[in-house]
Parts: C-alpha cells; structure tokens; sequence
C-alpha cells in the first residue's frame, strides 16, 4: 500500500456531488461515504461534473461524454496522486463516464458503490448510457451494494476477479440519538418530498390506509414541502385536526420531530431503500411501510410490513404498531447494524489501495 503517509482516496457521485445545494438522499449518503473513507484515509473529492441525462436525449448524452472526456484527461495529466478510487451511484442515467478512465490510465484500484445494471436500457434513448454503466461496473475491482435490490443482475455479469461486497445503508453518525427510547403512544409521522410521481404515490396509499385505523387519538404530523402540496392537503383533508403539515425541515428539525413522535409511517413506493426508515428506527420507532424490494432490506424486525397498495393492511399494521409499543432493545440491536462504525468496518475490510513504488 502507501508508505509513510495515509492513502489518499478519490471520491466520485456523477449523480450528485455531496456538497451540491439541493438535499437528497443521494446527497446525504455521499457525504456519509465521504465521512467513513476519510477513517481510512485523507479522502478528495475530484469532481463535481453530473452526468445525469433524465430525458433520453441522445444530443445531450454525447455533450456529457465529451465534457466527461475533458476531465478525465484534466485528471490523468495530474498523474497517479491516489491511492484507490470510489465512485458512488452508478447507473443508466449517471453512469461514471470518468473513474474507469482514470484508474485504467494510472493504475489505481477502482470500487462502486451502489451500482445497477439494466439489460433493457441496453435498446432505446438510453443504450450508450446504459453500455457505459454497465462498462463501469465491469471495471470495478469492488462493488459495493446496499441491498438486494440489484444484486441478481450484477452477479449474473460480474467480471471472474471482481467482489461484491453487502454495505449496509448507515447513518453518517456513530452512536443512537439522544432520546430514542421512550414511552408508547399514538403519534404518527410521516416524513417526504411532496412531489408527483413515488412521493404522491406513497402519500396516496398512506391516505388511504388511515381510514382502515381503529385506535382512538392518533395524530399524523406530515414532514416535507413541494409542489404536489396542495394535492397532499386534499388527501389528508377528511382527516381534520389529527393532520398536521410541518413543512420542510432541515436534519436537526426532523431529528427533533422523530424524537417526539412514536410510529413512523411510510408506504415507500419505489424507494431504494430509503434512509429514512433507518433514522426512524435509530431514533427508537417504530416503522410501518410496505412490503417491497429494497424497503424490506432496512426495515428491520421491530419494523412491519404490508402487502403494496392493501390499505386495510397497513392501517391494520398501525394499529398492531400502537399495541407493540416501543421495542427498544430491538431497535437498538437493529440500529447499530447501520451505523458509520459498521460501515467503515466494512469498507475497511474490502477497499484496495495501489501498492507503493520505490
């Protein structure tokens, strides 16, 4: 490895760079990897380029490639200054057009982190994209994935030599908030972007669900702002009183709102895997959400889950979660699974690191 002086440890998100303005949980997760490296190393962050192309313009995709090329040679002409590289988010939208480039030239380990291959992209406005990624994925020595959620498809094309390695989500922090363990009660919250498309889909479904709550005094405090807000207040509406729209909080206001909450509620249409479920249950709640690929893989055994889109399910599945009460010890166990500790554990474990030269 290096000699006399720590690694040094390129970081890469063509999705999303970590310092960007916008929150997100791209953004959040980045900076939580970004946090962990640096525990293996002084981590430098070498590019801030977005190679994201949501629409399918195969103009604008040709633009990003060249521009991508650009960098690429801007780093290679620097010469081999790290010692391993990681890529974070790599798929056919944002695949990694620069990592690959650079490591092959200077000779440096290349990793990913959460990664996904998608053989039907492969056909249509996305194909060339979609070809890159998955020529990223192919060139990673280690790529590390979050949940089983693109797990078959990266075994079926992984490279002989290459490693898959379970990275478990984890919050960007190395002990439980204060207060996660607390008395039971009957405050829901919720906690999401008021958007179209997932976000509406799940406020949808949770709407829904609530008419199915037989308990008596529960209240929904609703965490998040947007544009689809007007279409989200109409859903909630017959519910009165008991509803409650916080508007958008910034970390430390959400932190505050689970602290003071009870079950949290989430139906998680289409999520990854959502960190926020991992926050809830790290700030001792319990959590209700749907039955679906990725979701499952964070929420753990205090948590329960529902059939997708069976409202009678899920207010069902609220009213058990007020008669379990808080399962503390259980969250606790759950919880540390996911935190920074766990993960530099692991990352320190698989990460490689270009061996030195005299």
């Amino acid at each position: 490895m290096t000699q006399g002086r720590p690694p040094r440890i390129a970081f890469y998100a063509p999705l999303k760079p970590p310092d960007h303005d916008t929150p997100s949980g791209d953004r959040t997760i980045a900076r939580g990897l970004m946090h962990a490296l640096a525990q293996l190393g002084a981590v430098e962050l070498v590019s801030r380029f977005r190679s994201r192309e949501a629409r399918g313009d195969t103009t604008a995709q040709a633009a990003l490639v060249a521009e991508a090329d650009r960098i690429a040679k801007g780093l290679i002409a620097k010469g081999a200054v790290w010692d391993s590289w990681i890529t974070y988010h790599n798929y056919y939208k944002a695949p990694d057009l620069i990592g690959p480039r650079v490591c092959a030239a200077l000779g440096i380990p290349y990793h990913l982190v959460e990664a996904s291959r998608a053989p039907k992209r492969l056909h249509g406005p996305w194909a060339d994209f979609a070809r890159r990624a998955d020529a990223a994925s192919d060139a990673a020595a280690v790529i590390f994935y979050f949940t089983g959620r693109d797990l078959p498809e990266l075994e079926k094309a992984r490279p002989e030599t290459q490693k898959l390695v379970h990275l478990r989500p984890f919050l960007d922090r190395d002990s439980l908030p204060e207060g996660s363990f607390r008395s039971a009660g009957k405050t829901l919250l919720a906690v999401g972007m008021l958007r179209r498309g997932d976000k509406l889909a799940s406020y949808r479904n949770l709407a829904a669900a609530l008419h199915f709550v037989k308990s008596d005094g529960w209240s929904l405090r609703i965490v998040g702002d947007g544009p689809a807000g007007a279409e989200v207040q109409d859903l909630f509406a017959p519910f009165g009183k008991r509803i409650t729209f916080v508007g958008a909080l910034d970390a430390a206001g959400v932190a505050t709102e689970m602290s003071a909450a009870d079950v949290f509620v989430w139906p998680g249409v289409n999520e990854a895997f959502g960190m926020v479920y991992i926050e809830a249950q790290a700030a001792g709640l319990m959590v209700v959400a749907e039955d679906r690929v990725g979701v499952r893989d964070v929420v753990g055994p205090a948590g329960i889950l529902t059939p997708p889109d069976d409202a009678k399910a899920f207010g069902a599945a609220i009213d058990q979660a007020f008669d379990k009460g808080p399962q503390d010890s259980v969250q606790r166990r759950y919880a540390q699974q996911h935190l920074r500790g766990a993960a530099v554990e692991t990352l320190a474990g698989a990460v490689q690191f270009k061996e030195a030269t005299q």
